[in-house]
């Protein structure tokens, strides 16, 4: 049995030590870049590799990009063979945010076609509250040979989103706080505010007090006031730069409802652009 969606810090802890599965440490911090290696040096889940949200799950930024565009496939492919993941990996995602960057992984392994990939529900915190190990040495993988199997249609480019909310074939979701989609407190884009005809889910709803994923039932009814009468297929979910939008379709998966996709580009995108329409206010869609 493969986990594709969430896995408990006990399940996990039952194959430490298991070659076909692979952890993987995603703690970053947007204002401290280094922070999250040094995290991982002091002490992480045995046998974890580390992610750097800048370096390994994003491309270089350029005029027209987002903060954190995806990177080349290939390049991708190449990183996950170089942590030792194949086909036959079971990975784990983890970080200390309630899986906002761990989520990344999670959906770019996805959009690889790689489906054995779950996100450690509540994170490190839940992993030492088990009372479970953590190591400081830093092991060397043995590579293997990724062979993604790519999954272009989970994403949505700028030039196939822009005709799409014309004709609203599409639902857009955005992942992130009120305040900041509201355009009440932006602290780190140039420009406030939302794209026009958004709809407003933080990814933090997805939480309970533990940074725990909610039980599916009730992110379903959470999910099913946002969506309203729009099907799952028809949502592309955004954010600030392509990172916590992951979170909204992951909580989307738990909740049952499948089919959705991801604007990578998001707010940082977008904006690049002053003649695009922006928004304020609170209210969605």
């Amino acid at each position: 049995m493969s986990f594709t969606t969430v896995i408990e810090p006990a399940e996990v802890a039952r194959h430490l030590g298991d070659p076909r599965w692979v952890f993987v440490d995603c703690r970053f911090d947007l204002a401290n870049p280094n922070a999250g290696y040094e995290q991982y040096r002091s002490g992480h889940i045995p046998g974890a590799r580390y992610a750097h949200l800048n370096q390994d799950l994003s491309g270089p930024i350029t005029p027209s990009t987002g903060r954190h565009p995806l990177p080349p496939l290939e390049e991708f492919a190449r990183r996950l063979g170089a942590w030792g993941i194949d086909e036959r990996s079971q990975v784990i995602a983890y970080d200390d945010a309630g899986g906002a960057i761990a989520a990344r992984l999670w959906w770019m392994l996805h959009w690889v076609g790689h489906e054995a990939a779950a996100v450690l529900n509540g994170g490190l915190k839940a992993w030492l509250a088990a009372g479970l190990p953590l190591e400081v040495d830093e092991r060397r993988p043995t590579p293997a040979t990724f062979v993604a199997r790519p999954r272009a249609e989970q994403a949505v480019t700028l030039d196939e989103l822009v005709p799409a909310l014309a004709d609203r074939s599409v639902v857009l979701v955005d992942a992130r706080s009120a305040d900041r989609f509201a355009g009440q407190n932006e602290t780190l884009d140039p420009v406030a505010g939302h794209i026009p005809g958004a709809r407003n889910h933080p990814f933090m709803s997805n939480l309970d007090a533990e940074r725990r994923f909610l039980p599916p039932r009730v992110l379903r009814e959470r999910w099913s006031k946002t969506l309203a009468d729009a099907s799952a297929d028809r949502v592309v979910t955004m954010c600030g730069s392509g990172v916590t939008a992951c979170h909204d379709l992951l909580a989307l998966q738990i909740a049952g409802f499948s089919g959705a996709r991801l604007y990578p580009g998001s707010w940082s995108e977008w904006i690049r652009d002053a003649r695009r329409p922006i928004a304020t206010g609170s209210e969605s869609g």
